[in-house]
């Protein structure tokens, strides 16, 4: 009996079945080029913190060696993009990590990692939901437009001095919740549609970080980036606790590599580009180098604003809350702030687009393995061949959670989870070098093993830089993933019973 369940808990998914489905009548429509797929990429990678999160991080803990964290982080991710870009090659069908770890590591690795995706994609979404409602009601503030009290935030905020949550006197997140039914609407009408306006919104914002990039060089000192590493060049942390550098009056780590582990999680949305391969012209090319081009430009992106921000204003003179605007007031630039604030909503924008564009690919590819009802998540709109019934599903979860809770201590999931996530595609190229060296590899990592080794590695040591209450919360969401998993996922298994069938 245990050697039986073993048997079916680790068994790995035949590559040439992987393909046979992706021809079935549920298949995703071909329609996205290079252009989109990147532009999917740097929709999800690049949201409005680009300008806010940069300033908080240089004033606080990196000052402008905050650059060098970009650095770091970048090449951090890099390692796990080349390792997406290899399965991508090789297996163009939806469901992005979860797909590769059935084809590599067996069934439970594939729904841990599905499981993982949920979270991130979903309480991603939501998050960024809530932050689009937060921005969109303070640039409509601006010209005199606000929302009735009771409908501008969730009805509960939590109180970190007295461990509670309270009440906010409001009954509801509208703003959230409309933004999220919009993307829905669009998202259900088809993949191209849904790739057309995300394209709209990525030009808006990245011609704004081009432009607070070519306008503030002009008002740069280098002097201002002396010294360039107040805090130190270290800054290493294990389970929260300092273990290296210097620390903040609350005891957080600060410095370079401190500032690395806080900004890698602005990377986060490049592994997004692998759940689209289905619907990608030529995904063997495609996919890969829409991965890697997305992730670099969003380094120069991001290196390049950290430089004009410094230098124009020093680091401790940043308003940690809206740093640009801050900066170009200083140079009597005060007319640029509607501009970048508009900038900013479209980025939000695209980020949930892209977020909730990615999670009912997920469960596409799970509900095609009997893992999930296929009844709900596996049908595919006959018309715009989109997941249309899980797309409005996630909607929907989407509006609650954006609606009526507090995000903030939710999010701390997807930064674990999706870290997670990575260490198990790189080790998975490892165990397809050695199960499958002969398959065809249109893109190939390179370096193996050295740069998949380098991604675990890299990976882990941000996992366990993380506070505790991190990883009891990732435990608890896969316990909830295991029970769902056993009671349902393992006795309707479309695996199980091809395995049964072919003995």
């Amino acid at each position: 009996m245990a050697e039986k369940l073993s048997s079916q808990l680790f068994k790995r998914k035949p590559l040439e079945l992987l393909l046979e489905e992706m021809r079935g009548e549920n298949r995703l429509r071909r329609v996205l080029g290079p252009v989109q797929l990147t532009a999917l990429g740097v929709g999800a990678i690049i949201g409005a913190g680009i300008f806010v999160a940069t300033g908080a991080a240089a004033h606080n803990v990196a000052g402008p060696a905050l650059m060098l964290s970009y650095v770091v982080a970048g090449i951090t991710c890099i390692f796990a993009a080349l390792c997406y870009a290899e399965f991508a090659s090789m297996v163009p069908v939806a469901g992005s990590a979860y797909t590769y770890a059935y084809a590599t590591l067996g069934e439970l690795f594939a729904w841990i990692i599905g499981w993982d995706l949920i979270l991130e994609y979903g309480v991603s979404s939501a998050a960024v939901a809530t932050g689009w409602s937060a921005y969109a009601q303070s640039s409509l503030s601006k010209i005199g437009i606000t929302f009735p009290l009771i409908l501008r935030e969730s009805p509960w905020r939590y109180d970190a001095v007295h461990g509670a949550f309270v009440r906010t006197g409001s009954w509801l997140n509208l703003p959230a919740v409309l933004i999220t039914a919009v993307v829905t609407f669009v998202l259900v009408k088809g993949i191209k549609e849904s790739a057309g306006f995300n394209a709209t919104m990525v030009a808006i914002k990245v011609a704004a970080v081009l432009f607070v990039i070519g306008v503030g060089v002009f008002f740069v000192s280098a002097t201002n980036w002396h010294p360039f590493a107040p805090f130190g060049w270290s800054g290493l942390s294990f389970f929260g606790h300092a273990v290296a550098g210097q620390v903040d009056p609350g005891g957080k780590p600060v410095g370079m590599l401190a500032g690395a582990a806080i900004i890698f999680f602005a990377y986060i949305g490049f592994d997004s580009v692998s759940t689209h391969t289905e619907e990608a012209k030529n995904p063997q090319r495609d996919v890969p180098l829409a991965i890697v081009i997305s992730l670099v430009l969003c380094t120069v992106l991001y290196i390049a604003v950290v430089a004009v921000l410094t230098g124009m204003v020093r680091f401790d003179q940043l308003d940690v809350n809206a740093p640009v605007s801050m900066a170009f007031k200083a140079h009597n630039l005060g007319w640029a702030e509607g501009l970048i604030a508009t900038a900013g909503v479209a980025g939000i924008t695209s980020v949930l687009l892209v977020m909730m564009l990615s999670g009912p690919r997920v469960f596409l590819a799970m509900a095609r393995d009997g893992l999930l009802p296929r009844s709900v998540f596996g049908v595919v709109h006959p018309e715009f061949r989109t997941p249309w019934k899980s797309t409005i599903l996630v909607g929907v979860f989407v509006a609650i959670l954006s609606g009526l809770l507090p995000i903030d201590s939710l999010l701390h999931l997807t930064n674990i989870g999706t870290l997670l996530a990575f260490v198990i595609v790189c080790a998975a190229v490892l165990v397809m070098r050695k199960k499958y060296p002969d398959t065809p590899r249109p893109f190939r990592c390179p370096w193996v093993p050295v740069v998949p080794i380098l991604g675990i590695l890299s990976c882990l040591l941000l996992m366990f830089s993380l506070p505790t209450e991190n990883w009891w919360r990732l435990i608890a969401w896969l316990a909830l993933g295991f029970g769902i998993y056993f009671l349902y996922g393992r006795n309707h298994s479309v695996m199980k019973h091809y395995t049964e069938n072919n003995r």
